[in-house]
């Protein structure tokens, strides 16, 4: 017997046109986004650290406007600002871990796309190192600070496999809400994924929280053997082999700006 819980359906959400440079030059987060180096949020911290001199001078002043002239130096490096926007998607294997780079020398999902752009490219959100599946890469900062945004509600389907078959009470009450230590978490839509094999969960969420569908199943009593992440944005892994990337297409591309 298979229990589904319908997705939300808002409508489609689209995102508001960038403004204009205005002739007032680019906002210095938005120059430092631009460039690769990070989401705009993550550029507010830095400039705030003091991590940003503009023509030799650190600029802590949120909002400063860098004119064509100007020169950005990011931690003592020259930032060169640019228009190419990459999008690479991923089919992440195991044990690699969702970060830029690792203190410990761990393999990374930046060793493995490291052909595929010139431009400096970094993961959208995260998958922890034993999860498999879909990931986003790119170097469009503003892109990916709305999709990591709550607010966006970023559909993400995974296929688990767990220790033992769930019960029908359990899928209900993953639909219905999980109770957390970070507050209730709930699935937009669950259902047994093999009709013989109870223990294969099919379970699609919007939460960016940390390890939420393995946390899920945990508070159920159930330990997470497998994660694999198979749709994220509406990007599936379709003629994707583990452990290889592409580059997105215009179709791909728009669905992600929707």
């Amino acid at each position: 017997m298979r229990k589904r819980i319908p997705i939300k359906k808002d409508g489609p959400k689209f995102f508001a046109k960038e403004k204009t440079d205005d002739g007032k030059g680019t906002r210095l987060n938005k120059f430092i986004s631009n460039a690769g180096i990070c989401a705009r949020r993550k550029a507010d911290d830095f400039i705030i650290a003091g991590k940003v001199t503009v023509d030799g001078k650190v600029v802590n002043e949120m909002g400063y406007r860098v004119k064509p002239n100007q020169e950005v130096k990011f931690e003592g490096k020259l930032v060169k600002s640019f228009n190419k926007k990459v999008y690479v998607l991923l089919n992440k294997p195991k044990n690699f871990i969702t970060t830029t780079n690792d203190e410990k020398d761990r393999k990374t999902v930046m060793d493995l796309v490291k052909g595929a752009s010139t431009e400096r490219l970094y993961p959208v959100g995260r998958l922890d190192r034993g999860t498999t599946g879909l990931i986003l890469l790119t170097n469009d900062g503003d892109l990916a600070q709305k999709l990591s945004h709550p607010s966006k509600e970023v559909s993400k389907l995974y296929m688990a496999k767990v220790d033992k078959p769930v019960t029908l009470a359990h899928l209900e009450q993953l639909a219905s809400g999980v109770k957390l230590d970070d507050g209730l978490a709930n699935a937009d839509e669950v259902a047994y994924a093999d009709d013989h094999d109870k223990s294969i969960i099919g379970i699609q969420i919007h939460s960016g929280r940390n390890r939420v569908v393995r946390r899920m199943f945990e508070a159920l009593g159930y330990t997470v053997e497998k994660l694999d992440r198979v749709m994220y944005a509406g990007l599936t892994k379709k003629d994707l082999p583990r452990g290889k990337w592409k580059h997105l297409n215009d179709r791909e591309i728009g669905m992600l700006m929707r």
